[in-house]
């Protein structure tokens, strides 16, 4: 077994359907859970993937310049690592942000205001040759629960996919790093226990058990689309992935 390193940054956000993929795909899991106290390690010697889930904190600094999270900046060290060495990343909401920040890319509480609930973003041009993104639909389903956006991307950033209130959806750096602001991981469960009681929710005036029931409907369209985009990941960091980007998306004319 090829072995992935997860990083849970909140109790609320555990890779759950997402983890359930990558296990199918033949990746093995290990969770550090450094809310819980879990150590992260200096680098990243023998694993295959890191994947960065979501989370209730910020990754932009405190009022008082304190990091959004007492680990966040050894995070940060961990997804430099990766991307310089090349090593399959993804980062999740939060954990796409902190793919942001410690690549010089910034963060901050979304002037368009919150996203939550079923959504759609449109594939960029880019992701046309990408390794994961030029088998996702160009237009799929999401779900979205976040009030901070990547407000400017890190200047060697490659944006695949966007929205119009929330331009920076998805984003690879590097050949082998995707950050994804929207969750892929979430089953209904997952998004009851967000919306019980969720000052959010409140401040928006939304009525939880219809943003639990609209997200329940979506459900299997956001597994059509990302359980493959996760088996596709798997298969990258277990070697089984071929570079087919130069080839052609449509047959030549007299082929």
């Amino acid at each position: 077994m090829t072995t992935a390193l997860v990083i849970e940054n909140d109790p609320t956000d555990d890779p759950r359907r997402l983890g359930e993929w990558l296990t199918e795909a033949g990746l093995e899991l290990t969770m550090l859970r450094p809310h819980a106290g879990d150590a992260l390690p200096a680098d990243l010697d023998g694993y295959a993937a890191l994947v960065v889930l979501g989370g209730d904190q910020q990754a932009y600094p405190l009022a008082d310049g304190a990091p959004g999270a007492p680990w966040f900046p050894a995070v940060e060290k961990l997804l430099r690592k990766a991307v310089r060495h090349r090593l399959p990343t993804l980062g999740i909401c939060l954990g796409a942000q902190l793919l942001a920040t410690a690549h010089a890319g910034a963060v901050d509480r979304s002037p368009t205001g919150p996203e939550v609930g079923p959504a759609v973003v449109g594939r960029r041009d880019a992701a046309e040759t990408d390794l994961l993104f030029r088998y996702v639909p160009l237009i799929p389903d999401v779900l979205q629960w976040h009030v901070d956006e990547i407000t400017e991307l890190p200047a060697a950033a490659t944006l695949l996919a966007a929205s119009t209130r929330h331009p920076h959806q998805a984003f690879r750096l590097g050949d082998r790093a995707w950050g994804l602001q929207f969750h892929i991981e979430c089953d209904t469960a997952m998004i009851a226990e967000w919306a019980t009681d969720s000052v959010l929710l409140a401040e928006l005036g939304y009525d939880p058990q219809l943003v639990i029931s609209a997200c329940a409907a979506v459900m299997v369209d956001v597994e059509e689309v990302w359980q493959p985009f996760a088996a596709r990941f798997a298969a990258l960091a277990l070697g089984e992935l071929d570079d087919d980007r130069s080839r052609p998306s449509l047959p030549l004319l007299g082929h």
